[in-house]
């Protein structure tokens, strides 16, 4: 037998995949082992459908593959799970992107509408999808096919909703007005380890706010100091100790004179700039925090779209940020306030996904309490974080995690011991959509003024596609409308009706299938 010079992988690697395929032992419950042998499984970070996979992910599926090949020898129920994941910001994003580039569209979502852009981000993900778990066969990673999973699948979607519900009725999920990381350009917020740190050229700049405000502060962003509320120094400071407590009321332009109140905070650095720290809690996570806990107001002048607010003044209200600033250094410098500016390299948080830098800003969002003490268990999720790669979860050394290499160790513990309350809603149509249904109210009958509470099913346009969110805010189908001008016609002969609670209207009136109708004084109810 003649050796081709060259090794041509697709004459030969493709079969003996398929073979390792058919003996099923990829599966670790065909393997020929005693019903007691140990079990050692891997589970394959999902890779994101965002494209193809590269070289990180062939690392990655070399170590797993060769590891999970060398306990299967030993005679363990050794196998891989393996799984992807829709990657909700980092999905849309890209095809955002790509339609873009593509020159046929300059805001995909407003030109495209809901249902269409996420039929577009549908079909990309799942062509990305089919390519990468090609991709991972190719390799020869003996993953359990059997058991494959996706992020965005029918058992993960009910697994995520239910682990929701759970942690709502527990408190540990709440609703609130905080500030969060938001993308400008994605128009959409963030988590903390959504941003990348980039160092770029930036100016520091020290002033006061009027002449005779007695501490002069220094800051890489003069705009925000338009709604500043407080100067927090060092208690330990012996230059500032006498103005602690003092409340000044200054003019600087903005639609309200600013009230500053000095405040001592062990977190100001008294060695950085000039030991001050102008407090601005609308855009900063560091001074929202001393907002919190200091009592102080908040004043937002940066708005979701990245121009200042009506709050920041006639002056400034509709510039964008930078804009603002130079606006606002010129101030400064026409009335002698501005002590300093130097030019300096600083990070900057930017999105890893739409790529601008992040505005900090006050929104209506939801969150994970990260240290409400978990009911039944007298822990919260920081002290399990610790926990788990300490002493193991409840003391159990068998339930300990390792981190390798260790001199990662110090980066997570300082990760945790500063981790906030955790944004886990956001503004994106692609994804898990939260399971909450928020009550609507419309008026019909000017006259009678009758207010309509109703909760809608298989008539918006995500239903339709089956995308399972319910009503989520997104826009009405075809039937949608009609059942809404049927509910209205028999509002509208039925006037003393409050409210109506049914599961099809249509089929309903056709059976006349009336169950149940409540009077009261001031209400009828008709149950379908």
């Amino acid at each position: 037998m003649e050796l081709p010079k060259q090794y041509d992988s697709t004459k030969v690697e493709e079969k003996i995949y398929q073979k390792w395929e058919a003996s099923g032992y990829f599966d670790p419950d065909n393997l020929p082992l005693p019903a007691d042998a140990p079990v050692f499984s891997i589970m394959m970070p999902p890779v994101n459908v965002t494209g193809v996979l590269h070289l990180g992910h062939a690392l990655e599926n070399a170590i797993m593959d060769t590891e999970i090949r060398y306990q299967r020898m030993r005679g363990k129920r050794a196998f891989i799970l393996p799984g992807t994941d829709h990657a909700a910001v980092a999905t849309q994003a890209k095809v955002e992107q790509e339609l873009i580039k593509s020159g046929q569209y300059k805001n995909p979502r407003a030109e495209l509408g809901r249902e269409k852009l996420l039929k577009i981000i549908r079909e990309y993900a799942e062509n990305s999808q089919t390519t990468i778990l090609s991709q991972i066969k190719k390799m020869g990673t003996s993953c359990d096919w059997s058991r494959l999973a996706y992020t965005f699948d029918q058992q993960r979607e009910k697994a995520v909703n239910e682990m929701f519900i759970r942690m709502y009725n527990d408190g540990l999920i709440y609703r609130g007005h905080r500030v969060v990381n938001w993308s400008v350009k994605g128009q959409s917020t963030l988590s903390d380890d959504e941003l990348e740190y980039k160092e770029q050229p930036g100016k520091l700049y020290t002033f006061k706010y009027s002449r005779d405000f007695p501490i002069p502060i220094a800051t890489t962003r003069p705009e925000t100091k338009l709604g500043d509320t407080a100067v927090a120094v060092n208690p330990d400071d012996p230059r500032y100790a006498q103005y602690v407590g003092a409340e000044f009321e200054i003019e600087v332009g903005a639609k309200k004179p600013l009230q500053i109140k000095v405040i001592a905070d062990d977190a100001v650095d008294p060695t950085f700039g000039t030991g001050a720290l102008g407090v601005t809690p609308a855009h900063s996570q560091i001074d929202f925090e001393l907002k919190e806990k200091h009592g102080l107001k908040l004043v937002q002048i940066i708005d979701r779209y990245g121009r200042m607010t009506e709050e920041a003044g006639t002056e400034y209200a509709g510039l964008k940020v930078l804009e603002a600033r130079d606006k606002f250094v010129d101030y400064l410098k026409e009335r002698g306030l501005l002590i300093k500016e130097e030019e300096i390299i600083q990070n900057v948080g930017a999105s890893d996904r739409f790529g601008d830098v992040v505005e900090v800003i006050p929104m209506l969002q939801w969150f994970v309490d990260v240290n409400k003490r978990i009911p039944g268990r007298n822990k919260s999720f920081k002290d399990l974080m610790k926990e788990v790669f300490t002493t193991g979860l409840d003391g159990d050394a068998n339930q300990k995690i390792k981190i390798t290499p260790e001199r990662f160790e110090k980066s997570y513990f300082n990760w945790i011991d500063n981790l906030r309350d955790w944004c886990i809603s956001r503004q994106i149509w692609w994804g898990h959509q939260i399971p909450v249904y928020y009550k609507k109210q419309l008026t019909i009958n000017k006259e009678q003024g009758v207010d309509i509470t109703y909760f809608v099913h298989s008539t918006t346009t995500d239903n339709q596609q089956d995308l399972r969110t319910g009503w989520n805010g997104g826009e009405y189908g075809e039937k949608g409308e009609k059942q809404n001008q049927e509910l209205k016609k028999i509002i509208r002969e039925e006037s003393a009706i409050t409210a109506i609670l049914m599961a099809n209207l249509k089929i309903n009136l056709k059976k006349k299938n009336i169950t149940l109708i409540i009077r009261t004084q001031t209400a009828r109810v008709i149950m379908m």
